[in-house]
C-alpha cells in the first residue's frame, strides 16, 4: 500500500505547473519593471534636460553684479543649483556653494562626476554671463524607479489572486486524470473491462486508450491462461487415471509374465504423461511469448536446424524403421530467417515427430528447405494417413486429433503437436499450410517464413 509520505515524495503536474507559471509571471514582471525603469529614466533625462534649459532662460538677461541673487523664483530648491560668472570670468553667484561641482562646464548639456556622484549640467552665455544650472542624476533614477514600481505594484499585488486561479484552473485540467485513476483504483483484479474515454481532452485520450489496449491484452492472457488450465487438467485426468489403474493391476498380478506386461504398460503410459506435460509446457511458453515477446530473435539457418532435429529423431525413426532425412539443397542458398532458435527447433521437433509417429513402419519422412523470391519454406513430407481436407483447420485446435490420427490405435498422441507449431508460427510472422503428399497420400506440412537479409549467424 502506498503511504502518505511516499505519496508526499513523489511530483505533483498541479504543484510544478503551478509554480512553473508563477515563475513565469515573476520572470515577467521583472523584465516589464526593467524595460519600464530605463523608458521613464530616458523620458525623465528629456524632461529635466528641458526643465534645465527653461530655468537658464528664465533667469534675468541683464548684467549681475557682486552677490545680487536671481530673480524671485528663479530658485529652483535644493536639487537645483546655479552658479553664474562675469564677463571677465569672476563667480558671482551659487545657490548652493557647498555642493563642490567643478569649475567650469562644457556649454550645453553635459554629465560630470562629483563626490556626492553624477550631476547633469547645462551651461549657457547670457549677455556674456556664464550661467550653469545643475541637478543630480539620482533625481532622475528616483523618478524612473518610482514609475516602475507603481506600474508593477497592481501586479504583485494580484499575483497571490493569479496563483489561486492557477491553482483551480490546472486543478479542472487535471480532474479526467484523477478521475481515470480513482475508477482504476476501485476496480477488482478481475474487472478487465475499458475505462471510459468520453469527454476525455487530447492530452489525456493517447493515455487511456494505451491503458484500454493494456487491459485488452491482460484479459487475453487471463482467458488464455484459464483455457490453458482446463485443458490441462482434461487432458492429464485421462492418462493420470491408466497409470493408476496400471499400477493398481501389476500390484494385484502375481504372474511375473502378467505383471511384466502390467508393468511394461504403466511405463508406456508414464512415457505418454511425460510426454504430454512436456508438450504442455512447450504450448504454455509460446502462448506466454506472445505476450511478453520473449526469447532471443536472431539469424536462424533454417537447413541447420532441420538437420539438428532430424539427428535427434534419428533414434525413434530407426526403431520405427523409418527413412528420415532432410532433402538435399544448393549449398550456395541462404536459408536464415529472423526468429527465436529455440522456439523454431520446437516447431521442427513437432512437425518431425508428429510425421515419425503417423508414419507405418517402413515409411518415409523427408524435412525439405526450399527458397523463392520473397519466401523461404520449410516442409515435413510424411507418408502416414494424412488429415482429410475438411479437418485441416480443426487440427490446429488444442486436443484436436483427426480421424485417421485416431484410427491407428498404435498411436497415442495429445492433440498438442500442431497447436504448438501454429502458435510458433504465428510469433515469427510465418503461415502454416496442409497438404497431401505427392505420392496421393501421406501429409505434406508446410512452414512458409519471410527471409533475412543477409547470410545466417556463422556460428548457428
Amino acid at each position: 500500500m502506498t503511504t502518505d509520505s511516499a505519496r508526499g515524495a513523489r511530483p505533483s503536474i498541479q504543484r510544478r505547473l503551478l509554480w512553473s507559471t508563477i515563475a513565469v509571471i515573476v520572470a515577467a514582471i521583472a523584465v516589464t519593471a526593467v524595460v519600464v525603469y530605463r523608458q521613464a529614466r530616458d523620458e525623465a533625462n528629456d524632461l529635466f534636460d528641458l526643465q534645465l534649459r527653461q530655468i537658464a532662460a528664465s533667469l534675468p538677461v541683464r548684467a549681475f553684479g557682486g552677490l545680487a541673487p536671481p530673480a524671485a523664483g528663479v530658485e529652483a530648491g535644493e536639487d537645483i543649483v546655479i552658479r553664474i560668472w562675469n564677463r571677465v570670468g569672476v563667480f558671482v553667484y551659487s545657490s548652493h556653494p557647498e555642493i563642490p561641482l567643478p569649475a567650469r562646464a562644457q556649454l550645453g548639456l553635459s554629465t560630470v562626476a562629483t563626490p556626492r556622484g553624477d550631476w547633469r549640467v547645462y551651461a549657457s552665455i547670457i549677455d556674456d554671463n556664464l550661467l550653469e544650472v545643475a541637478q543630480p542624476m539620482r533625481v532622475r533614477g528616483a523618478l524612473a524607479a518610482a514609475v516602475a514600481f507603481r506600474t508593477v505594484l497592481p501586479l504583485l499585488l494580484l499575483l497571490p489572486v493569479i496563483a489561486l486561479l492557477l491553482w483551480w484552473v490546472v486543478g479542472r485540467g487535471l480532474a479526467p486524470l484523477r478521475r481515470i485513476a480513482g475508477e482504476v483504483a476501485t476496480r477488482r483484479p478481475e474487472d478487465l473491462a475499458h475505462v471510459s474515454e468520453d469527454a476525455l481532452p487530447d492530452e489525456v485520450a493517447p493515455l487511456v486508450a494505451s491503458l484500454n489496449g493494456l487491459l485488452d491484452d491482460l484479459a487475453r492472457a487471463r482467458d488464455t491462461e484459464r483455457a490453458f488450465i482446463a485443458d490441462a487438467a482434461h487432458a492429464l485426468r485421462t492418462p493420470l487415471t491408466a497409470v493408476q489403474l496400471q499400477l493398481q493391476v501389476a500390484e494385484r498380478e502375481s504372474d511375473p509374465a502378467a505383471r511384466a506386461a502390467a508393468l511394461a504398460a504403466l511405463h508406456g503410459g508414464l512415457v505418454r504423461a511425460s510426454r504430454l506435460v512436456e508438450q504442455l509446457l512447450s504450448l504454455a511458453r509460446s502462448e506466454r511469448a506472445e505476450f511478453d515477446g520473449g526469447g532471443v530473435i536472431a539469424a536462424v539457418d533454417l537447413v541447420a536446424l532441420a538437420r539438428d532435429v532430424v539427428a535427434a529423431h534419428a533414434p525413434l525413426a530407426h526403431d520405427k524403421g523409418i527413412d528420415l532425412g532432410v532433402v538435399a539443397t544448393p549449398t550456395d542458398t541462404v536459408f536464415a530467417v529472423d526468429g527465436d532458435r529455440d522456439a523454431l527447433h520446437t516447431l521442427v521437433s513437432n512437425l518431425v515427430d508428429n510425421a515419425l509417429r503417423y508414419t507405418p513402419r517402413g515409411g518415409r519422412v523427408d524435412v525439405d528447405v526450399t527458397r523463392t523470391s520473397d519466401r523461404i519454406a520449410l516442409s515435413v513430407v510424411d507418408d502416414g494417413p494424412g488429415v482429410a481436407p475438411d479437418e485441416r483447420e480443426r487440427v490446429f485446435d488444442r486436443f484436436h486429433r483427426g480421424e485417421a490420427a485416431r484410427a491407428a490405435q498404435e498411436t497415442r498422441g495429445s492433440g498438442l503437436g500442431l497447436a504448438i507449431v501454429k502458435r510458433i508460427a504465428a510469433r515469427h510472422a510465418a503461415t502454416v499450410e496442409l497438404a497431401t503428399s505427392s505420392g496421393g497420400h501421406g501429409l505434406t506440412v508446410t512452414v512458409s517464413f519471410a527471409p533475412r537479409e543477409g547470410p545466417a549467424d556463422p556460428s548457428r
